[in-house]
């Protein structure tokens, strides 16, 4: 291959493991094509952010799939999974406080393990926040029509709810909330966060209003036994609501438009795992309070706590209120995943890595017009046209893998540059990163056979991309051929 590309097979190595200096990606930061981004972002929206991210439509579904695997200890289940998701974090807040930019892990990767590992890392992002946020535009319709018939009675055709495939010509409702979305980030990225606090607030707000009505119907006698599928029960529901903290290093997309991102990055990240944490337990503990957890069906689960609450209570007018609150779940969610889509982009523009034009700032409100109509045109598509399938399912090993990179990175860096100032040092070094890749992978490794066949094409498309496109015009590349040559400088762009 090195052959192929007239590249001797040593040059060619030292071209794939070459990182990015830490100073420089931090130089760097807020600059792009015509302009720089605007620090505006409070540690509260950087919060709000991750929250909104993580706290969507999972805790409304996979509550009812976890269950029937461990009975009442399902609670223990949500902080095992949490405890598991802490690892990571914490090795997200140290590198955040450390390489404060909008990469997030493909940033991480570059200036620690390479600019080939780095592009594999920033491919995953685009499977965990593209494919991913087009999934849960998907769903979109279908809780709106929920809301709606429990509201009004009436429901939205199949035609303009679902996509082709599954019974619908296109998912207007999901290329409606995206074009929602993109609307409000062209508006701005402190009005966006202002727009999804306001989200956040509310679908929390509805979540501790399922636990007071739950909780009104608590039985202790719900709670007996406790494990009835013993530890293997509690670890199998663990390894399934994991994915339900996936979204927390969403924050980290924001560096280059924080107002204080050394501090604000690393407790951002740490605050919204505690916030969602507790919500996740509370919601576990009033809904097997409420009802028994032989009466969860995994087969019904989208209007699960929408029926707890309208059992509990008596009445419907409480399963409303839930159904309402997943409606603006799913739309916080499109949100800040377009947004943190849009910023990885314009970090990997910036290297060369994709095309410039993501890097392109414009407009009164100094934000990547360009790169967010892109990103949201290419996400209608697949939300409202491409049934995704398995490759929806493969989104979550792309974040894992993401999730290990980050673990490594840290104790890439810590020997390194053991000198950079850092914002947050992860407690317990080394074991702490280490047991968050560890689990990572023990977690990755539970995954059906099936998902990893997605993730492999996956890997091997991204592969091809970077090969034709990103290998050639790489920046550091391009400026070690241009200081080779005598009488030349180094481009800017």
């Amino acid at each position: 291959m090195a052959a192929a590309w007239g590249v001797p097979p040593v040059n060619l190595a030292r071209r794939l493991l070459r990182t990015k200096p830490t100073e420089r990606i931090v130089a760097e930061s807020g600059r792009g094509e015509g302009g720089e981004l605007r620090r505006t972002m409070s540690l509260w929206q950087l919060t709000l952010f991750s929250v909104g991210a993580t706290l969507g439509t999972g805790i409304f579904v996979v509550l009812g799939q976890a269950v029937p695997k461990a009975g009442p200890a399902v609670v223990l289940a949500f902080v095992l999974a949490a405890i598991t998701a802490l690892f990571s974090a914490l090795s997200y807040a140290e590198l955040a406080g450390t390489i404060p930019v909008s990469g997030s892990s493909y940033s991480y990767a570059y200036a620690t393990l390479g600019e080939l590992v780095a592009w594999v890392c920033g491919w995953c992002l685009m499977l965990e926040y593209a494919v991913s946020v087009a999934a849960v535009a998907v769903g979109w319709g279908e809780y709106l029509n929920a809301f709606l018939r429990s509201l009004l009675g009436v429901t939205l055709p199949d035609a303009i709810t679902r996509s082709p495939g599954q019974g619908g010509v296109v998912n207007v409702a999901a290329i409606l909330i995206v074009l929602l979305a993109t609307w409000l980030l062209l508006y701005g990225a402190s009005e966006s966060a202002t727009a999804n606090a306001v989200l956040v607030l509310i679908k929390i707000v509805v979540l501790l209003f399922f636990c007071a009505v739950a909780f009104t119907a608590f039985r202790s006698r719900n709670l007996a036994p406790f494990a009835p599928m013993g530890v293997a029960g509690i670890a199998g529901a663990a390894s399934q609501v994991f994915f339900s903290y996936i979204g927390f290093d969403a924050a980290s997309t924001a560096g280059e438009e924080a107002r204080n991102p050394r501090r604000d990055l690393p407790l951002a990240i740490i605050l919204s795992l505690a916030v969602v944490t507790a919500v996740y337990v509370l919601v576990a503990l009033a809904a097997v309070g409420a009802m028994p957890w032989t009466a969860f069906d995994a087969e019904r689960t989208e209007a699960g706590l929408a029926r707890i609450a309208d059992l509990a209570a008596g009445a419907s007018w409480p399963g409303l209120a839930v159904s309402f609150g997943a409606v603006i779940a799913i739309a916080s969610v499109v949100l800040t995943v377009i947004y943190g889509q849009t910023r990885i982009l314009f970090a990997m523009s910036r290297d060369g890595l994709v095309p410039r034009v993501f890097q392109r700032i414009g407009g009164r409100r100094q934000v990547p017009v360009a790169n967010t109509l892109l990103v949201a045109a290419f996400i209608s598509v697949l939300a409202g046209l491409v049934p995704l399938g398995r490759l929806a399912e493969a989104t979550s090993i792309g974040t894992l893998f993401a999730f290990t990179l980050v673990n490594i990175g840290v104790l890439v860096l810590r020997r390194r540059s053991p000198g950079l100032p850092r914002g947050f040092r992860t407690p317990l070094f080394p074991l702490t990163p280490v047991l968050g890749a560890v689990l990572c992978v023990v977690v990755m490794a539970g995954l059906s056979g099936v998902t990893w066949v997605a993730f492999g094409l996956w890997m091997l498309a991204g592969l091809v991309c970077y090969f034709v496109y990103g290998f050639r015009h790489s920046r550091l590349h391009v400026e070690a051929g241009s200081q080779a040559k005598p009488g030349t400088t180094s481009p800017q762009g």
